[in-house]
C-alpha cells in the first residue's frame, strides 16, 4: 500500500490534540474525509485541516472506496456500529476510546475484527503511566514488589463537584453507555502490572442528579459521580478502587503497588513522579525513570505501521478492550445488585 487514506468520523477533542497530527506526521498517509455531527462542523474541520473530502453522514464515509482506515473519534454510543460497518466495508480502524457503551457491544466488535484478521484493529490507549509504564513492568519484572498484595488506584478530582455546572457528554448514558468517570482508564492503566481482578465489589453515588443540558432544561444525570470498588486478584490480592469527580483537593491520579517485598507508588497528577522502596529500606524514594525507558505517545504510528505489517498492536487491542469493558460492566452491575461479580463475565 502505497498511501495509506484516512477518513475521520468525530474530528473532535483528542482528535484535534493527538490524532490529526500524528497521522500527518507518518510517511504516505493522507487524511481525505472527515464527517461530524452537522454540516457546519464537517465543513469547519474540513477548511481548518484541509481534508478534501466531506460527507453528509458516518455511513458515507465508511462506504467510500477511496478510503482504507477510519478513524473514530466519535463518543462511545457510536463506536459498535461504525466500527462493524467499517470492517464489513474492508477499512482498518482506530477507535478512540472508551472501547464501546457496555461489554456486548465490545464482544461484538471483537467478533468481527477475528472475521477479518486481514485488518487492524486498535482501541486508542489510556495515556496514564505511559511516562513510567516500562520502567514499573521492569521493576516488577525484577522481583521488586515480591508476591503482589495490594493494589490501590486513585483518580479523584472536581471536574463535576459543581452543581451550576451543565451536564457533560460524559453524564449521560445515552452517549457514553456503562462508562463512568475515568474508571476505564484508570483500570486499563493498571492491568498492565498487574493481573485482571477475578471478583468486583462495588457502590456509586450521583450527588448531582439533576443538570441542564444545552437547551436549558432539567435532565437526570445517568452515570455517577463517585465510584469505589474493591477487587479480588489471582493468588490472593487485592484491589482498591477510589473515582471521583465530586470532591475538591482529592488526591488527583494515583496508582500504588504493594508486595511483601516492595511497594511502587506511580503519582501521575499532579506531578508525574514514581517513587518505590523495599523492605528495610527507612523511607520510599523518588525513582529516576531512565530516558530509554520512557513511552511516549505513539498511537498513530503504531497504527498506520500495523497496516503495513511493521508491528502487532500492543496498546490497545480488541480483546485487551473487551476485559475492561467488562470489568466496567461489572462495577456497574454489583452496583446496581450490592453484590460481587465475578470477572470475566459469563
Amino acid at each position: 500500500m502505497d498511501t495509506i487514506r484516512v477518513g475521520i468520523v468525530g474530528l473532535g477533542g483528542n482528535c484535534r490534540l493527538q490524532h490529526v497530527g500524528g497521522l500527518r506526521e507518518c510517511p504516505q498517509v493522507e487524511i481525505v474525509g472527515v464527517v461530524n455531527r452537522s454540516g457546519e462542523s464537517t465543513q469547519r474541520a474540513a477548511d481548518e485541516y484541509s481534508i478534501s473530502k466531506t460527507y453528509g453522514n458516518w455511513e458515507e464515509l465508511v462506504g467510500d472506496p477511496d478510503i482504507d482506515a477510519v478513524v473514530i473519534g466519535t463518543w462511545p454510543y457510536l463506536h459498535c456500529p461504525i466500527t462493524l460497518a467499517a470492517l464489513e466495508a474492508g477499512k482498518h480502524v482506530l477507535t478512540e476510546a472508551r472501547m464501546s457503551c457496555n461489554a456486548d457491544e465490545a464482544r461484538r466488535m471483537l467478533a468481527a475484527s477475528q472475521q477479518r484478521p486481514d485488518l487492524v484493529t486498535q482501541v486508542v490507549p489510556s495515556p496514564m503511566g505511559f511516562r513510567c509504564m516500562r520502567t514499573i513492568r521492569r521493576m516488577i519484572n525484577d522481583g521488586f514488589l515480591g508476591q503482589l498484595r495490594e493494589v490501590v488506584c486513585l483518580s479523584v478530582s472536581d471536574i463535576f463537584a459543581d452543581p451550576a455546572a451543565p451536564l457533560h457528554w460524559r453524564q449521560s448514558s445515552d452517549y457514553s453507555g456503562l462508562n463512568m468517570l475515568s474508571l476505564g482508564i484508570v483500570h486499563e492503566a493498571v492491568t498492565r502490572w498487574v493481573p485482571e481482578p477475578t471478583r468486583v465489589l462495588a457502590q456509586t453515588q450521583t450527588f448531582i442528579a439533576q443538570r441542564s443540558d444545552d437547551s436549558g432544561a432539567s435532565v437526570g444525570v445517568g452515570t455517577p459521580d463517585s465510584v469505589q470498588v474493591l477487587t479480588e486478584l489471582p493468588d490472593g490480592a487485592r484491589g482498591v478502587y477510589h473515582v471521583s469527580g465530586a470532591v475538591h483537593f482529592g488526591p488527583g491520579e494515583q496508582m500504588h503497588l504493594y508486595g511483601d517485598e516492595g511497594t511502587i507508588k506511580y503519582q501521575m497528577s499532579p506531578q508525574d513522579q514514581l517513587w518505590a522502596a523495599r523492605r528495610g529500606d527507612p523511607q520510599l524514594q523518588l525513582v529516576d525513570v531512565p530516558l530509554e525507558e520512557v513511552y511516549e505517545w505513539r498511537v498513530e504510528k503504531d497504527f498506520i505501521e500495523a497496516i503495513r505489517g511493521q508491528r502487532k498492536i500492543e496498546l490497545t487491542d480488541f480483546p485487551k478492550g473487551v476485559r475492561y469493558m467488562e470489568f466496567t460492566e461489572a462495577v456497574a452491575r454489583s452496583a446496581q445488585t450490592g453484590s460481587a461479580v465475578d470477572l470475566p463475565l459469563s
